[in-house]
């Protein structure tokens, strides 16, 4: 029997994760570690299961004890492989490598400057500077809030973000400099942020597994309504409501060509997942919001309608290469496919969305 670990597990992602490998690798024992004892992970389960067999409280990924956590459960656990999820964890176990030379495990991740520099936006929004990949951003802090620039260089309205955490934390459509000054007031607490030049267009996600420099699969969909949309100022809170699967080659396209614009300017190699959100400009062009260097939220719900990257990242993890994992550059979906998602209830995928239209057919 084989073990996996799965960090962070009371987040949305690696909830996600560990239902679809309760499904797909039912004999594996599974166990979730994550910093804050209520962790919804530790208590749920799943198919009349827990969804882990073990679950332990573990120190923040900063904290100096918390690789010595790690070492000490992966050998008295015997933990053959592990998902590492949460992005701050991604960063340190990456600078762990750079240290160490491998992994306190095996996983399946990129290197420690590629994931430092996506995770920032702010980052980000440097190295694709000029490029067609992003629309006008420069960052702003506490201490400097640019109000000139932002006004000249930007101009309104335009959209306000922080620089790190994912699910459009602190994000307000800015509609002039009062609205901005009253922002970075509300939001005192957060030092960084990017603004940029407002998208009218679609968001767009789409999820791509790279392995040594090769771009081996991708798939994409659009996030048309957010759950509780109204609690959000900017009526966007990152979990998606209700989504299309899209079958347009010209996204994964995009992303592919930015992720190797990217890795050339860093000189490092395109490995692990990645996830984009973008949004359309009024004229549809598409533009980078953000890159997270990990499966996106519903990573799980695509596995259920053929796009499955948990059962190929294990597949990676079992065989130590990619040489299995099926090449599908441009994936398209079988049928137009959308999901549901909401608070406390499993997503429900429907086969195309014209039941909204004809209850019947439910």
């Amino acid at each position: 029997m084989k073990t996996l670990l799965i960090t962070g597990i009371g987040g949305l992602t690696p909830r996600s994760i560990a239902t679809i490998i309760r499904e797909k690798y039912p004999d594996y024992h599974l166990i979730g570690i994550d910093a804050n004892k209520k962790s919804m992970g530790f208590f749920m389960k799943t198919k009349g299961r827990n969804l882990v067999d073990e679950y332990y409280v573990c120190p923040r990924c900063d904290a100096p004890d918390y690789f010595p956590f790690i070492e000490k459960l992966v050998a008295a656990k015997h933990v053959d492989y592990a998902f590492v999820q949460p992005e701050a964890e991604i960063v340190a176990w990456g600078d762990y490598y750079d240290k160490n030379g491998q992994f306190p495990v095996e996983v399946f991740m990129g290197c420690k400057r590629l994931s430092e520099s996506l995770r920032d936006k702010s980052v980000m929004a440097q190295l694709l500077e000029g490029t067609h990949f992003i629309p006008k951003t420069i960052k702003v802090t506490q201490t400097e809030p640019k109000f000139e620039e932002v006004e000249s260089q930007i101009g309104f309205p335009c959209w306000i973000r922080a620089t790190e955490g994912t699910g459009g934390f602190g994000s307000l459509r800015l509609d002039n400099i009062d609205s901005y000054k009253s922002w970075l007031f509300i939001n005192r607490k957060i030092q960084e942020f990017t603004v940029s030049e407002f998208l009218t267009g679609r968001h767009l996600a789409n999820q791509m597994l790279y392995y040594n420099n090769e771009y081996v699969k991708g798939a994409a969909l659009e996030c048309a309504e957010y759950v509780m949309a109204n609690t959000a100022p900017s009526h966007v809170t990152g979990n998606t409501h209700f989504a299309r699967f899209l079958n347009e080659d010209r996204i994964n396209k995009f992303c592919d060509d930015c992720v190797k614009y990217l890795c050339d300017k860093l000189k490092v190699p395109a490995h692990g997942i990645l996830s984009f959100d973008l949004k359309e400009d009024k004229n549809g062009n598409l533009k980078v919001t953000e890159v997270n260097i990990r499966h996106m939220a519903y990573t799980g719900v695509m596995a259920h309608v053929g796009f499955d990257l948990i059962s190929d990242t294990m597949t990676i993890m079992e065989d130590g290469n990619a040489d299995r994992i099926e090449r599908d550059r441009f994936h398209h979906y079988n049928k137009p496919y959308v999901f549901l998602r909401d608070v406390d209830v499993e997503p429900v995928i429907l086969e195309d969305e014209d039941v909204f239209d004809n209850p019947t057919m439910l």
